[in-house]
C-alpha cells in the first residue's frame, strides 16, 4: 500500500544571517511572512503562495544539524499520520523522529530518503 501525499506544505533551509535573509525573501522578493510557532530556535516562515512556505532555519554554527526538525528538509502533508507511520514501518523505513506536537499542536514525523535528505510528513490542513 502506497501512502497518498496531499502536496508539498514546504521547504526549511539553514541560514546564517536571518535579517539578512528576511531582507531578501521579504523586502526584496515580496514573500508575505506567516506565522511561526515558538520553537526552541530563531526561524522564520514564509507564504510562497499556494499553500506551500519557505521555512527560514537560523543556523547557529556552521556544524551540521542533525535533530531531524531543524536539518534541511522538505514536508508533505499526507491524511493520517498513523496510518502514513504503520505503512512506512512495514516498508522497512526507519522514523527518525516519531510523531509528535510542533508548539502549535500540529501532528508531525520524520523521516530520511536513501540519501539522508530530511522528510517531514504532517496532518497539516491548509
Amino acid at each position: 500500500m502506497a501512502i497518498k501525499i496531499k502536496h508539498l506544505e514546504h521547504y526549511a533551509i539553514a541560514v546564517n544571517d536571518l535579517a539578512r535573509s528576511l531582507n531578501f525573501y521579504h523586502d526584496i522578493l515580496g514573500l508575505g511572512i506567516l506565522p511561526r510557532p515558538n520553537f526552541d530556535f530563531e526561524g522564520a516562515w514564509l507564504d510562497c503562495g499556494n499553500g506551500m512556505s519557505l521555512h527560514l532555519i537560523a543556523q547557529v554554527d556552521t556544524a551540521p544539524i542533525f535533530s531531524g526538525s531543524r536539518h534541511l528538509h522538505f514536508a508533505f502533508a499526507v491524511d493520517d499520520l498513523m496510518a502514513t507511520k504503520e505503512i512506512l514501518i512495514g516498508a522497512g523505513i526507519v522514523i527518525a523522529k516519531d510523531i509528535k506536537p510542533r508548539p502549535d499542536g500540529v501532528l508531525q514525523m520524520f523521516i530520511q530518503d536513501p540519501d539522508g535528505y530530511f522528510l517531514e510528513l504532517t496532518e497539516l490542513y491548509i
